[in-house]
This record gives structure tokens, C-alpha cells and sequence, in this order.
């Protein structure tokens, strides 16, 4: 593991839902098995406006969950303000990172990225800032994560801004969607070979986009007939799907990028770590994202199921895992 990323126990939240307010971070926080939390993924200045009406989830029968969200409906200062709070009420030195989940332009990202790091050496936090190149469910912004060309500003940015910020930058990461052909690998690989040591850690995945889920019994349905179990901003109910139903693809995306990763000529690349989320419900699931090659596991709709009750299950100290 990247000597500047400590991630134990190597559990945590994904952005999601279920991490947009102080109260959702700090019952993560106060956790036992959680190793770091994550914040819902935020804009710098402005919050994202959230319209329930189109911005939904479902769960589905099989352990899986489909969602028509953008990002948080609070900008990043709230969450800074938020992570103060929860570490120093406890009077106890910080226990776990935080990685700030951001968006935006490359623009964006960059000043956010800078604040984060001035503000985590004033205040003294371990923080890490994880760049959300991936959420299928915003019209018209495709991932930036799925093309080299896309991936590059942001990269380009991150990297003029680790030479010339006056303190150190905080451990970067980025989200990259679920890649389902070979091309798509090579595009994230040779964006992130162009800048080593800008990146500290890959998470993969996040949602499959293009999702839609039938069903009889929503209210006002006819007899026999089939709607959307969520809304959309199209009308059609189509979402990025997440849980059970993308794992083996998240576990293959994991395997790929770590054995790619493996192969660089570069040092700082073969160092990036990989956090690997998708469908992990249970140590079972746990296992297998460790055995594809990652160094620390996500967690996201069994957190909206079960709350953060499932961590336990996942990672209990009493049992050895690998």
C-alpha cells in the first residue's frame, strides 16, 4: 500500500447516498470497522440541485440497487466544516482518514484539490481526495474516466498544481466507472503513465450506467402493467445500477487495473494503490475483491440496506481475513 495512503481496517464507505450529511459521517467514523470514510461526492462552491422527483433509488430483489442521483446537494466547504466537527468533539486524536469525494471541471477539481490540502495542514487532518470521474447520471457529461482525452486535463491540472502549491498536496485518487473492453483500460492506463505520481490511488467501480428495472406494484400502476421502479430526468427510469449485479465485473475491473498497474516502468505507478467497490455485501465478497488485487474494499448499497451495521459483518477483527 502507497506509503502515504493507511486505510485499517481496509474497510470503507463508497460515495454514496448514505454519506451526504455530518450525521451519516460521523456514525461511519465512529464505526470499529471502518478504516476511512468517504464523503458524497461535491461541487466546490455550489451544492448539486437535487430534484426527488428524478434523483431516486430503488433496491432490487437480488441484493442490487438502482439510482438516478447526480452529487451532493452540499458544496465542499460543508464537508470540510463537517469533518472538523466530528474530530474534534471527540477530544481524541483523528482515528481514520477522510477521502473528499469532488467533481466538476478539471478547473473545479484543481481548486478543490488545493483547498483540501491547505485546509488539511492548517487543521492538521489526514485526508485524501478522491476525483469522481464516473457517475453515469448526468445528461449530456459523459465519465471523463472512459477516454484518455477526457482523463488528461484533470491529470494535467493535478500535476501543475503538486509543483507549485506551497504545501503538500493531499493522496489523490480517482473514480473510474466499470470498463467492460479492453480499450477502455488502456485509455485510463496510458492517461495515468503520462502523469506518475500525481495519482495515489484508482477506486473501481461505481455504477453501471444505462440500467432500467420493471416493476408491477408501484402505486397508481394498473393491473399487469410495468413501470420504471425509479424516475429519471429522460422519463425512461433509466439509472446506474450497483450492488450484487455489477460485482463480477467490478472484481474483474479491480484484477485488470492492478495487474496493468503491475506492469508500469514507472515506480509511482506500480505504487497506486486500488480500492475496490462493487456489490461487496458480506466477507465472502470481501475476499474475493482482496484476492482481485485490492488493497482496501468499498462498500455502498449494503450500506443503504443495512446500514452501518454491515461493516461488522464484513470485517469482524476476530476473524482472520485476508
Amino acid at each position: 500500500m502507497d506509503s502515504r495512503i493507511r486505510i485499517s481496517p481496509p474497510v470503507l464507505n463508497t460515495s454514496t447516498p448514505w454519506a451526504t450529511t455530518l450525521s451519516d459521517l460521523q456514525a461511519l467514523y465512529n464505526s470499529k470497522s471502518t478504516g476511512a470514510v468517504t464523503t458524497r461526492t461535491s461541487f466546490p462552491v455550489k451544492g448539486f440541485q437535487n430534484d426527488p422527483s428524478i434523483h431516486q433509488h430503488a433496491f432490487l430483489p437480488n441484493s442490487s440497487s438502482l439510482n438516478t442521483y447526480g452529487y451532493s446537494p452540499h458544496p465542499l466547504p460543508y464537508y470540510l466544516t463537517s469533518i472538523e466537527s466530528i474530530i474534534t468533539s471527540s477530544n481524541l486524536p483523528q482515528s481514520k482518514p477522510f477521502i473528499i469525494s469532488i467533481t466538476g471541471t478539471h478547473e473545479d477539481v484543481t481548486s478543490s484539490v488545493d483547498a483540501i490540502s491547505k485546509w488539511a495542514r492548517e487543521k492538521k487532518f489526514k485526508a485524501y481526495a478522491e476525483v469522481n470521474l464516473s457517475c453515469p447520471n448526468i445528461p449530456n457529461k459523459p465519465p471523463p474516466a472512459y477516454s484518455s482525452s477526457g482523463l488528461k486535463p484533470y491529470l494535467l491540472g493535478l500535476s501543475d498544481l503538486q509543483k507549485n502549491l506551497d504545501v503538500a498536496m493531499v493522496p489523490v485518487g480517482i473514480k473510474t466507472p466499470p470498463y467492460t473492453y479492453q480499450n477502455q483500460f488502456d485509455e485510463l492506463i496510458s492517461a495515468v503513465e503520462e502523469y506518475p505520481g500525481v495519482l495515489s490511488f484508482i477506486t473501481a467501480t461505481n455504477t453501471l450506467g444505462n440500467s432500467l428495472f420493471y416493476e408491477f406494484d408501484l402505486p397508481n400502476t394498473k393491473e399487469g402493467e410495468l413501470n420504471p421502479i425509479i424516475e429519471s430526468a429522460s422519463g425512461t427510469g433509466v439509472g446506474g445500477l450497483a450492488g450484487e449485479s455489477i460485482h463480477p465485473l467490478s472484481l474483474g475491473n479491480v484484477f485488470t487495473i492492478r495487474s496493468m498497474l503491475d506492469k508500469s516502468a514507472h515506480e509511482e505507478i506500480r505504487n497506486i494503490i486500488v480500492i475496490g467497490a462493487g456489490g461487496v455485501s458480506d466477507q465472502a465478497g470481501y475476499k474475493r475483491m482482496r484476492k482481485a488485487g485490492a488493497a482496501a474494499v468499498g462498500v455502498g448499497t449494503a450500506l443503504g440496506r443495512e446500514g452501518v451495521e454491515v461493516f461488522g459483518k464484513i470485517y469482524d477483527s476476530n476473524v482472520v481475513l485476508i
